[in-house]
């Protein structure tokens, strides 16, 4: 798995930490749900509402990769790059697809 930080690509995140930081929120408050003993079908839609969210952000950082990463290699005619990022792509939606 290549693992690039976003200094090394420019791209900045900005959006999606708050987005994080509300997630972090939310499973926190699952946590205290299930430590109070809620009822668990409260619980479950509280995990799945997280689940949610986690993928929202999924899919937003992929659509950032594509829109920009993905564009600026194959702009930049660097073939054997955008290769191996069109691979990364595809290998993160078949873990994806396997979820």
């Amino acid at each position: 798995m290549t693992t690039k930080t976003t200094a090394q690509t420019g791209t900045r995140h900005d959006e999606e930490l708050a987005r994080l930081a509300r997630i972090e929120g939310q499973v926190r408050g699952v946590r205290r749900m299930v430590e109070e003993g809620a009822y668990c079908i409260d619980i479950l839609n509280q995990v799945q509402a997280a689940r949610a969210a986690l993928r929202s952000v999924s899919q937003r950082v992929l659509r950032r990769h594509l829109e920009r990463c993905v564009t600026e290699t194959l702009a930049g005619g660097r073939r054997g790059e955008a290769g191996a990022r069109i691979q990364e792509v595809l290998d993160v939606l078949e873990r994806m697809e396997q979820r």
